[in-house]
């Protein structure tokens, strides 16, 4: 089934957001492995993995559209350099996906492409899922204070 232009190029774009979130997330789980933050390593870790397969069902509708993935784009990472600024630069990753998201699936609806629609929609439930879960990261650093938290992280 041959997809719209405009719509391949969206899906294209959304993986991009993907692929950028998965090292993202990688880079800052790894780095909390390293301090010795082992359950925030393995959260991070998670939710790396779940971009994974958001991008896996993207991969999979463009080609079903018969679109071409791109995988070798990424987007500019942001790496925070301590546990704070990670959680500030996830956020602002999950916004802008879901801003992404919420749009793709106004195009898919007007191109009259409603499966993709309906993924997309999956997907971002997904994202917004994981902006509550950083929200509620920040919320507790906020009210424990960072030192307190980190101690909740400690394997």
């Amino acid at each position: 089934m041959k997809g719209d232009p405009k719509l391949l190029k969206t899906l294209n774009s959304l993986l991009a957001d993907e692929l950028t979130a998965i090292n993202q997330y990688m880079v800052h789980s790894e780095m909390c492995d390293g301090w010795g933050y082992e359950k925030l390593h393995k959260e991070l870790e998670k939710r790396a993995i779940d971009e994974m397969k958001h991008a896996e069902k993207l991969i999979g509708r463009i080609l079903f559209l018969e679109g071409i993935p791109i995988v070798s784009e990424l987007k500019k990472l942001f790496i925070g350099s301590d546990v704070p600024k990670m959680f500030a630069f996830d956020h602002k990753a999950e916004e802008g996906a879901i801003k992404a998201y919420n749009e793709a699936i106004v195009l898919a609806g007007n191109v009259k492409d409603f499966a993709t629609r309906d993924l997309l929609q999956t997907i971002l439930n997904d994202e917004d899922k994981h902006l509550d879960e950083i929200e509620e990261v920040q919320d507790q650093i906020k009210q424990m204070t960072l030192p307190i938290f980190l101690t909740t992280k400690v394997g």
